[in-house]
């Protein structure tokens, strides 16, 4: 017999969790706009990653990344403590596997604020994961970023630079890409991509009352 609108009424319907990788070169503005993203929709978790490298000002410990030594690191990578991890300019990255399953299973999105590298290695991963590249208008506006942050000396802004065409070129990879020319547009470009996955039906959990 024909479902009728009273039946209908009585599923809810609770969208299941996802891995969400924001990925892009250094200077592209990502963690602007993921900032952005965990302000406006609560059901966001952040994966805080596990680095090597110095802390910059305005960092805090367990916050923006939980900052270790190289022997630290390289123990956790024997014992299979990350997802995925990676050297990059040098350094050493990693996202904790533990937070991410359990952030899953409880229904959150778990998003992932990594290099092109790292998302490369999420992907492979984590198939079921949601992609998306944060492309730079131009390499002249990257430039400008990278100065501008003040966090990085002359050579390492080359280094950047003259990795980034090459990582540029990954976007075909992802499954969504973002052109950060304008913070605000591209800002809402982020939350709605992470609203309509969401509302996947393949990733909906039903209840009947």
């Amino acid at each position: 017999m024909p479902s009728t609108r009273d039946d209908a009424a009585t599923v809810r319907f609770t969208p299941g969790g996802l891995v969400f990788v924001v990925t892009g070169p250094s200077g592209a503005g990502k963690g602007t706009l993921v900032e952005r993203l965990m302000k406006s929709r609560p059901e966001c978790r952040f994966s805080v990653s596990s680095t090597t490298r110095p802390r910059r000002e305005g960092e805090d410990e367990g916050v923006q990344y939980e900052f270790v030594s190289g022997d630290e690191f390289e123990r956790r990578i024997a014992e299979g403590h990350f997802l995925e991890w990676a050297e990059v300019h040098g350094k050493f990255y990693g996202t904790p596997s533990r937070f991410v399953d359990e952030a899953v299973q409880q229904n959150r999105v778990v998003v992932l604020d990594v290099d092109v590298q790292g998302g490369a290695s999420v992907r492979r991963a984590r198939p079921d994961a949601v992609s998306v590249f944060i492309y730079p208008p131009s390499l002249e506006s990257l430039r400008e970023r990278l100065v501008g942050r003040g966090t990085d000396s002359p050579q390492v802004i080359e280094v950047r630079l003259a990795n980034a065409p090459g990582e540029m070129a990954q976007y075909v990879h992802y499954d969504y890409v973002i052109v950060n020319d304008d913070v605000e547009t591209a800002a809402a470009r982020l939350i709605a991509i992470v609203d309509a996955e969401r509302s996947r039906v393949k990733r909906m959990r039903t209840d009947v009352a």
